[in-house]
């Protein structure tokens, strides 16, 4: 069980780092950075370490991404709610077609909604002044191309039998 839970931490501390380091890939669309390296890192925490594993991950690469000034307050919503939802959906499903889906949706709908009482509360009336649905655009934007992306990993890994192998030594 230990060796487990430390193999996950040093795998999810590994996904941390990539999300930062690939925050700094990033391109404007509207209000908001499109980062899509975040969100290829949210399907792969949901397919090798699970939803909390995803959850957590999201919110120190957020976390990590504010403090270095590599994004906005907005990362927070539109990276944890398509981690969670991703992780849940492959947890539930283990169909990655599914599992894309739900990082779509979790981030370019749900997080984007999620972002306007944020712009608000603390970005001042200037980023809030868009319309409430003003920042999905963006994260569908970035969302997809991330999510693109994690799929051709993740068939890449299924193909070759690397993927059945990674996850049983977790």
């Amino acid at each position: 069980m230990q060796k487990t839970s430390v193999k996950k931490l040093a795998l999810a501390s590994m996904m941390v780092a990539v999300a930062v380091v690939g925050s700094t890939f990033s391109f404007p669309v509207l209000g908001s950075r499109c980062a899509p390296v975040q969100h290829m890192v949210n399907v792969l925490c949901a397919v090798l370490l699970g939803p909390w594993y995803g959850l957590g991950v999201a919110f120190v690469a957020s976390l990590l991404r504010n403090l270095l000034g590599l994004g906005s307050l907005l990362a927070f919503p539109g990276s944890m709610c398509g981690a969670l939802l991703c992780g849940l959906g492959y947890r539930f499903t283990r169909n990655l077609p599914v599992t894309l889906l739900c990082e779509i949706f979790g981030t370019g709908i749900i997080g984007g909604l999620l972002s306007y009482p944020i712009a608000i509360a603390f970005m001042g009336k200037t980023a809030g002044s868009l319309a409430f649905y003003a920042y999905v655009v963006p994260f569908l934007v970035s969302t997809v191309g991330g999510s693109i992306i994690a799929g051709i990993i993740v068939l890449a890994l299924q193909k070759n039998g690397a993927l059945h192998q990674i996850q049983a030594k977790l």
